[in-house]
């Protein structure tokens, strides 16, 4: 695998993130959910959580953050995605290895937690990630939702 490297969404980084986004519904997101990852793309650059972008070579290959809680230990993983031509290469592993990471430089957090769904949920609970609960047809038809949550 050619050089990939994390680093903090620039707002430049959004059509491209757009392109991931597109690249993996129907099977990973409901089409319905791009205007909700669209609006978020807006803020993360000028909000306190983290989104990050992994770069291999110049392209932008994957995207995900973490979003904290107000008042609570726990933060969740948002909108994690990689490009779905590239996906089985292990970048899936080191976004999610870098998100982890970071959660657990950040204060007072004791808990990850994450929605999936049924196509990748065995890939996160490798991770340690226990499932909480399960939502058939939670993010559309046949794509379910599943609530999963990780103790640091």
């Amino acid at each position: 695998m050619a050089q990939v490297t994390a680093r903090p969404f620039a707002a430049g980084d959004g059509a491209a993130c757009l392109a991931l986004f597109d690249g993996n519904v129907p099977r990973f997101f409901a089409a319905d959910e791009r205007a909700e990852f669209e609006a978020f793309l807006a803020g993360p650059a000028l909000g306190p959580d983290p989104y990050l972008v992994l770069d291999q070579d110049g392209a932008l290959v994957g995207c995900g953050g973490l979003s904290r809680a107000p008042g609570t230990r726990r933060v969740s993983l948002s909108w994690g995605m990689v490009d779905r031509a590239r996906q089985g290469q292990g970048l899936g592993r080191m976004l999610t290895e870098t998100r982890l990471a970071l959660a657990r430089t950040l204060p007072g957090i004791d808990t990850v937690a994450l929605n999936t769904s049924q196509h990748t949920q065995g890939f996160y609970a490798r991770f340690g990630f226990a499932v909480e609960k399960i939502t058939p047809d939670g993010f559309g038809p046949g794509l379910d939702r599943w609530d999963m949550i990780l103790r640091l």
